[in-house]
């Protein structure tokens, strides 16, 4: 299983309408708004590193009124105890 993590603007006044294009989507696991550079963090999955593109790349940024996005694909899970 492939993870990345999305971080989104969306135009002003749209959060409430992005957010609900995005809980349409089954491989989007998490979002939360955020304070800051961006408006939202958005944790995704998908089966391969095509699809996670593919999702990133024409279904996220697909949906109206997103604006900069910063895409950040997990390599390895480290976690606490965990040694890199």
């Amino acid at each position: 299983m492939e993870k990345a993590y999305v971080l989104l603007n969306v135009e002003i006044d749209s959060g409430k309408e992005v957010l609900n294009a995005l809980d349409e989507m089954p491989d989007v696991k998490e979002s939360y708004q955020l304070y800051g550079v961006y408006d939202f963090i958005i944790r995704v999955e998908a089966e391969t590193l095509q699809e996670l593109k593919d999702l990133v790349e024409k279904r996220i940024r697909g949906i109206k009124k997103t604006g900069s996005m910063l895409s950040l694909i997990c390599i390895k899970e480290v976690g606490i105890g965990k040694r890199v």
